[in-house]
């Protein structure tokens, strides 16, 4: 009888380790799937970051040789780093520029510009301009800083 119990545990500790084991070897693989995921993703973000980057930097060169009008290239700019969710980072970098997008980002465009009042399109117009003016230098030595801008490391 106790050769039989000390079979019949030995048995039970051995299907008890097999299956920790399995899953063990399960918990594996689940952590280096999850790390592939990780990575993948990581590297699509990177690429998307890039052409992000890329697209200010030509958006940049066009205000530069006067292919772009300066606010609409501010604009542009400040919404793609809005889209990178960079805005509050590199705006000390480049003061006029974002003291220029916070004074017209919330301008209407297309459509909308046109259902206005021609009094409201003309007020705008001119608080663009005098934006314009005023930072004129400022942004463009920021417009030639973007041109070769490089995102520092995040933290």
């Amino acid at each position: 009888m106790s050769t039989t119990l000390t079979v019949l545990g030995f048995i039970i500790i051995v299907a008890l380790s097999s299956y920790a084991t399995f899953l063990l070897l399960k918990l594996k693989q689940q952590k280096q799937r999850q790390q592939a995921l990780l990575a993948e993703r990581e590297a699509v973000a990177n690429t998307k970051r890039a052409k992000v980057l890329e697209d200010i930097r030509y958006i940049a060169t066009a205000m530069i040789e006067d292919r772009c009008e300066i606010s609409e290239g501010v604009v542009r700019i400040g919404r793609l780093f809005e889209i990178l969710s960079l805005s509050e980072r590199v705006a000390p970098e480049f003061p006029a520029f974002f003291q220029h997008f916070e004074l017209i980002k919330d301008h209407p465009i297309m459509e909308a510009r046109q259902a206005l009042p021609k009094q409201e399109r003309m007020k705008l117009d001119f608080a663009r301009m005098k934006s314009e003016a005023e930072l004129a230098d400022g942004i463009n030595e920021d417009a030639k800083k973007l041109s070769t801008y490089q995102l520092k490391a995040l933290h």
